[in-house]
């Protein structure tokens, strides 16, 4: 029983620090997300979308819940903005003029190549040629 009371005062102990050590908190804020990997931080942040409680997800990393609730944040937003669709605007105009010109060169090209098959196989042209 002395183990689970010792283990208690360190809990509370924690939680006493988590609250009163911003100063600390930021220092250690600014590297902890340079430990995680993006994948680590994915799977992690996947966790805690399924239910898992912050805090115990927290304490099992060893990061804070400020931290775990940012990367949240950062990991919504980002799937936020990749469901976004983009506005049209003047480019997609260009666009379509465009593929329709390739559509008329590529069609073109084809009855060009119909004619040099005839020539080459000695069969007459199916329009007149002009003599220059």
């Amino acid at each position: 029983m002395a183990l689970t009371e010792v283990g208690m005062s360190r809990r509370k102990r924690g939680r006493k620090g988590e609250a009163s050590a911003p100063a600390s908190g930021r220092d250690d804020g600014g590297r902890e997300p340079g430990r995680y990997s993006a994948r680590r931080k994915t799977e992690t942040i996947l966790r805690l979308l399924r239910g898992e409680p912050l805090d115990s997800v927290a304490r099992e990393l060893g990061v804070t819940a400020a931290t775990l609730a940012q990367w949240r944040e950062q990991f919504v937003a980002g799937g936020q903005g990749a469901l976004k669709s983009r506005p049209a605007d003047e480019r997609d105009d260009e666009i379509q003029r465009l593929r329709a010109k390739v559509g008329e060169i590529t069609m073109n090209n084809e009855l060009l190549l119909d004619r040099c098959h005839r020539l080459e196989a000695g069969l007459p042209l199916a329009s007149r040629r002009r003599s220059e």
